[in-house]
């Protein structure tokens, strides 16, 4: 207890200097804290895909359409479960600014092969009876203050219907959640037929093709029977696992990992000197009183463990203080529907922590065997 009293009044005597060393480790842990939970909400995109699904889409390019006529022949083959196909609406509410991610689907098909997507009986039911029923992500109802009941018109920046306009109007039917917390809830999907019919071009053609295998070790089996099929067509395909897929979509953006990473290894960089040299002088400032404790009986052994008390403390301190403000970030940034679901792990928190400590290690190692070898007649003549 003597001791830890000892490492407190040492680490507090210069208050400035241990507010700035705080600081500036609590930023380096909020930068570490925000950025790997984005990177991990980002990737969830990727984790959270079904083994067996595959996406289907245009040779050429995702943006090229298909024919409709593809889905019933593709739902002919063997090893497959399940079939659908969406259209992306290019969709906005009341704004351009308000981008809504919108699908036309098959709503039957669809809920088979994407079932993460949870609705109730009664919202299921709901959405296959109505021609202009909308289900709605929660994140999206929140956001919007939407619910079931509600009438509302969502206009496209691609399709127009042929008197003009470009507003569709739909009844919300159902808010779907996710089976898990980092599912994507920010996006809406309407019936394919009505948007099929009203449109004035593309009638007929579809997005892409969402497909369900028997067993994921036949995936590359059905990749190979549904290409080869198509093979020579005006519309050739490519077919890909929905891993596969979502992870070239993120890498559109750029290789966010190494970018993220790069970020957070210069703060710790820069963090790791500034404490560093920051241990060094504060115990170079307090040689004599090192030579007096030797003096006073105090072993080299004890004071170096107290030296390296000092700035492991300071470190977990400082982290904890940072993940803590992290915490609060996260939330707010999950009042934004366009931003995927963060969520702090309990993974990234022991990661932190094991960082902390290695943090604490490298920076008091060097002063800790300073006043380990440091004899007492060099510290009294240094007073």
């Amino acid at each position: 207890m003597k001791d830890l009293f000892l490492v407190f009044k040492n680490l507090t005597r210069k208050p400035l200097r241990l507010f700035l060393t705080m600081f500036a480790t609590f930023v380096a842990f909020l930068i570490y804290g925000t950025l790997t939970t984005f990177e991990d909400a980002i990737d969830a995109g990727v984790e959270l895909s079904a083994d067996d699904r595959l996406v289907v889409v245009n040779k050429i390019n995702f943006t090229q359409p298909l024919p409709i006529s593809y889905v019933n022949r593709v739902e002919a083959l063997s090893n497959i479960t399940g079939v659908t196909h969406l259209n992306w609406f290019g969709g906005y509410y009341q704004d351009p600014q308000q981008q809504v991610i919108t699908f036309a689907a098959d709503p039957e098909s669809f809920l088979t092969v994407y079932n993460e997507l949870l609705l109730s009986d009664e919202e299921r039911t709901a959405w296959l009876q109505n021609r202009q029923g909308l289900i709605v992500g929660e994140a999206l109802a929140d956001q919007y203050g939407w619910k079931v009941g509600d009438r509302i018109p969502l206009n496209s920046n691609i399709f127009s219907q042929a008197d003009g306009s470009s507003a569709w109007e739909f009844d919300v039917v159902g808010v779907f959640t996710g089976t898990d917390e980092q599912a994507n809830t920010a996006a809406t999907y309407f019936h394919y037929d009505y948007f099929n019919e009203t449109q004035t071009f593309g009638r007929d053609y579809i997005g892409f093709m969402g497909v369900r295998t028997s067993d994921p070790q036949l995936n590359e089996q059905v990749i190979k029977s549904i290409d080869d099929m198509f093979a020579n067509t005006p519309f050739e395909t490519e077919t890909v696992p929905e891993k596969t897929f979502n992870k070239a979509f993120i890498e559109q953006i750029g290789n966010l990992s190494l970018i993220l990473g790069a970020v957070v290894f210069a703060a710790f960089f820069i963090i790791l000197v500034i404490v560093g040299n920051s241990m060094v002088l504060a115990v170079r400032e307090r040689t004599g009183e090192i030579g007096v404790l030797k003096t006073l009986g105090f072993r080299s052994e004890r004071i170096f463990v107290m030296v390296l008390a000092e700035s492991l403390l300071l470190a977990i301190a400082s982290g904890a203080l940072g993940l803590f403000v992290t915490s609060l970030v996260v939330n707010i940034l999950n009042s934004i529907p366009q931003l995927p679901v963060m969520v702090l792990s309990t993974d990234i928190i022991l990661q932190a922590f094991g960082i902390m400590v290695l943090l604490g290690l490298i920076t008091g190692i060097i002063p800790a065997v300073n006043a380990l070898r440091l004899n007492i007649i060099t510290a009294l003549s240094r007073q």
